[in-house]
């Protein structure tokens, strides 16, 4: 230990955090991080002890969703780091500016001491923005340029390995230097620019396509008002789910990985003389969204960073952050429509009714009863699945960050943590986590830390034990039954020991009244809602 009056190495990382606004951090201690925990509640970081380092960071995640403040993840050497590069493969792929900061024994330690160690950053170099190994003198520095960034369009994880003898050294650093992500400068009106105007204004149908960029950039309003002014219909991938109101006749829908959606949706796009595209990243769509248009299309794409992913045909890309960009083409374009196309209308009816639901007590219906029964403003997130693309075309989101999920990497075991995330950042919300059987015995541990932690999240879990969605997938294929299904668990007495409240759910009826009363208990709720098997045929 260091004198007091003496800031350790460690020190540094915690004050850089905090006066970046760091408020928690989520992971499990191990010796070679304690001396960042100790120096994180020195400065007023809360420490949430986990189950597991992958819930961890998905709990990281969820609290970013409520509160914009950097997610922090920590985790121990070895193990420690091993369990946690899902949910930092996730992040990369989902746009999440985690930082991630483990302990690690000393270079020259590691060429004779062997246990649990293994090279860090070369794990996570191929999921992560940049990996940092931290010094006596770079601990607040390299923070601050992690934070920085971690934020920089696209976000994105971001490494922080401290040895053991530097985290507890003195520190002989004097400040870190503040820095912040630049914003993009205003497009240039530029040939190219005047082009892109020149084809919206002379488009009779155009459409807009707006996504995770689009969420991080905080370009709602902006999107709002100009598809208002210039009726321009918008469809979002399932991340871009609220930036404007779902209920409003603007939105045609969400679209990412529903087959059903697609066959009502796909003809839009063919027939649109223009597509926008706001801060859309086709990495959390479908196959099936490869090359949607033909290359003779005037798409305009609006993007923070050149886009690599080859699939689709652009013809006019404007570099830019999407306000200024799209205060830019406003000042460009006159409106001649007066409304917005009514065979867009006509789509968003058809999609509307293909979701009707329609079964006495499946998916769909379980849905329908708790987006009337929860508060408009509920937040809810949902696991990998079937039942995440069923609920993902249903529920309808009034604003941004409302339906949360892994859309890019598709992840098991995210939906809990998620929620209980979101709602210890913000515990006046609503909040709602839809799972599948298998997802939810997949992270039955952190119902643990929901009680520990007085975190009194509704889970939904759907009840049909099998892995439906991959069980679809091998009888469409005609391959046999195979490793898919399994008996099922007595999931409302599990959630009764482990200190919440849990129920099975067999009818609409109780569905309400037990809704009604987890939105006024102090612990969790587990409604186990039982659909029986094949439950989602024809259903998305």
């Amino acid at each position: 230990m260091t004198d007091s009056s003496t800031p350790t190495a460690a020190d540094m990382l915690a004050r850089t955090l905090a006066k970046n606004g760091c408020k928690r951090a989520f992971g499990i201690p191990g010796g070679e991080v304690l001396a960042i925990i100790d120096a994180l509640d020195r400065v007023g970081i809360e420490f949430v002890l986990v189950k597991h380092e992958n819930s961890a960071g998905f709990m990281a995640e969820g609290a970013w969703h409520a509160d914009g403040f950097p997610p922090v993840l920590i985790a121990t050497i070895g193990p420690g780091v091993a369990n946690a590069v899902n949910v930092v493969a996730n992040a990369m792929q989902d746009r999440v500016p985690m930082l991630f900061i483990s302990g690690c024994v000393d270079t020259a330690e590691a060429e004779s001491y062997t246990h649990q160690v293994f090279d860090h950053t070369q794990l996570l170099r191929p999921v992560t923005k940049a990996c940092f190994t931290g010094t006596t003198s770079t601990c607040g520095l390299i923070t601050q340029k992690a934070i920085t960034i971690a934020q920089e369009p696209q976000a994105g994880p971001v490494f922080l390995d401290i040895p053991v003898s530097v985290a507890e050294a003195p520190s002989t650093e004097t400040a870190s230097p503040s820095m912040s992500p630049l914003p993009l400068t205003a497009p240039i009106t530029d040939d190219n620019f005047k082009a892109a105007a020149k084809s919206l204004q002379a488009a009779k149908n155009p459409v807009a396509i707006a996504g995770v960029d689009a969420v991080n950039e905080h370009a709602g309003p902006a999107i709002d008002a100009f598809c208002r002014k210039h009726h321009i219909p918008l469809i979002t991938p399932y991340k871009g789910k609220g930036l404007i109101d779902e209920n409003d006749e603007l939105v045609i829908c969400g679209a990412g990985l529903s087959p059903k959606a697609d066959r009502i949706l796909m003809p839009a796009l063919e027939n649109s003389d223009c597509i926008l595209l706001l801060g859309y990243d086709p990495i959390e769509m479908r196959a099936g969204w490869r090359n949607p248009w033909d290359e003779n299309k005037a798409v305009i794409e609006i993007t923070p960073i050149a886009r690599t992913h080859g699939m689709h045909h652009v013809s006019h890309t404007i570099r830019s952050s999407l306000i200024p960009a799209l205060d830019a083409l406003d000042q460009q374009v006159t409106t001649t429509r007066k409304s917005v196309n009514p065979d867009m209308l006509e789509i968003r009816k058809q999609l509307a009714e293909a979701f009707t639901p329609v079964s006495e007590f499946g998916p769909d219906r379980v849905y329908a009863t708790l987006r009337e029964a929860l508060p408009a403003e509920t937040v809810a997130t949902v696991d990998s699945g079937a039942h995440r693309i069923l609920l993902s075309q249903m529920w309808k989101c009034p604003s941004p960050r409302t339906l949360l999920q892994s859309t890019a990497l598709c992840t098991m075991a995210c939906a809990v943590p998620i929620a209980a995330g979101y709602k210890h950042a913000s515990p006046q919300t609503p909040v709602i986590a839809f799972v599948g059987d298998a997802g939810l015995e997949m992270g039955l541990g952190e119902l643990a830390t929901l009680r520990e932690h007085k975190i009194p999240i509704i889970i939904c879990v759907l009840v049909d034990e099998s892995l439906t969605l991959i069980e679809m997938k091998q009888r469409a294929s005609q391959r046999p039954n195979v490793g898919v299904d399994f008996t099922g668990s007595d999931f409302p007495t599990v959630a009764n020991a482990l200190g919440g409240h849990g129920v099975w759910v067999d009818n609409v009826e109780t569905l309400k009244e037990e809704t009604a009363a987890a939105l006024n208990r102090e612990t969790f709720t587990l409604l186990a809602c039982r659909i029986g098997r094949r439950a989602y045929e024809g259903q998305f």
